[in-house]
């Protein structure tokens, strides 16, 4: 191949791979990570990007090249000359693929084992899934519908679920982890700064899979030692709100005079006492009561019953009777 030919190639490579890599650069793919587990993961990604894009530039300047260079006339009906292969190029060809590829998997092997590890004394965190909503419970026995972590130090998720598969995956920490009933999946997180990030369930898991929602609230490692010493105590507020937040009901059910609680997979909250009319199954508060342990006794109508029923056994009597009250008094 002559010196000019040569130029023309990487010429048309050299733009390619700029194109693309504004491309790659410019648009924000990744949000900022928020865990050294996802800044590792994030490596991963863009070495294996950067290769990707080398190898791009290279075929786009090859067949590009041929295009313009070997084109056949719109009149030519010829054979073209026949041509042995070149052992050498195929050799090169299938030799630096297959290093790119070994690259990729070491680098890949070696993140995974670091992302495993998770130091000697790590906190210790239980995700527990259900339709349609998620409990994390810490070493104290408290339990919330949201979760709270320290910055800097290791924290592993124990992660199960009550009914169907779900999928655990908050996008600043990057890791996703399936929630699979009888079975406990583990993730490790090192936090590296402070915010509030969604969790988010990603895997089909009912009529209520795209409200499925909470957060984690990442906070310095002082404050945190002191919310859990407190009992991790939730902003302050109503007993009832504690209790309504910690089962998750936000994740259902709109409710306006709780922060956050936007779901449409149950009834509206804030028209209990309407709902309780069109029942007809007695006083507001029992209707409520009745509506939590026994949520399949009455369906209100345009709704099926996607509520677990076992919130009468899992929420104390004092707590049920809390959380009772307080909708009551949030009704319209």
């Amino acid at each position: 191949m002559r010196r000019g030919s040569i130029f023309q190639l990487l010429g048309i490579a050299a733009i390619a791979a700029v194109i693309t890599s504004l491309v790659a650069v410019l648009v924000p793919w990744l949000p900022i990570p928020a865990s050294k587990e996802a800044g590792r993961i994030h490596f991963v990604y863009w070495f294996t990007t950067v290769i990707c894009i080398a190898v791009f530039a290279v075929v786009v300047a090859v067949m590009t090249y041929s295009v313009l260079k070997f084109r056949a006339r719109p009149d030519d009906d010829s054979d073209g000359p026949p041509i042995h292969g070149h052992t050498k190029l195929e050799i090169v060809w299938t030799a630096i693929p297959a290093v790119l590829v070994t690259a990729i998997s070491i680098v890949s092997a070696i993140v995974l084992a670091q992302n495993s590890r998770t130091g000697s004394h790590p906190l210790v965190v239980k995700v527990n899934a259900v339709q349609f909503a998620w409990k994390f419970t810490y070493p104290n026995g408290k339990s919330y519908g949201y979760m709270t972590l320290p910055k800097g130090r290791h924290v592993k998720l124990d992660i199960t679920a009550n009914d169907v598969i779900h999928s655990f995956w908050s996008p600043e920490l990057s890791q996703k982890q399936d929630a699979v009933p009888g079975q406990h999946t583990y993730l490790v997180i090192t936090p590296t700064r402070t915010g509030t990030f969604p969790v988010i369930c990603t895997e089909l898991c009912g009529l209520g899979h795209a409200l499925m929602r909470s957060h984690v609230t990442i906070i310095p490692a002082p404050k945190f030692d002191s919310w859990l010493k407190s009992g991790g105590q939730a902003p302050a507020g109503p007993p009832g709100l504690a209790v309504f937040e910690q089962s998750g009901c936000g994740g259902c059910h709109t409710l306006t005079a709780a922060p956050g609680a936007n779901g449409k997979v149950g009834p509206d909250l804030d028209n209990l006492k309407q709902a309780a009319a069109k029942a007809n199954r007695g006083p507001l508060a029992a209707f409520i009561k009745e509506s939590i342990v026994k949520p399949d006794a009455y369906i209100a109508p345009g709704y099926q019953n996607q509520m677990p029923t076992s919130f009468g056994t899992s929420i104390p009597p004092d707590k049920l009777t809390q959380l009772v009250q307080y909708l009551e008094q949030s009704a319209k």
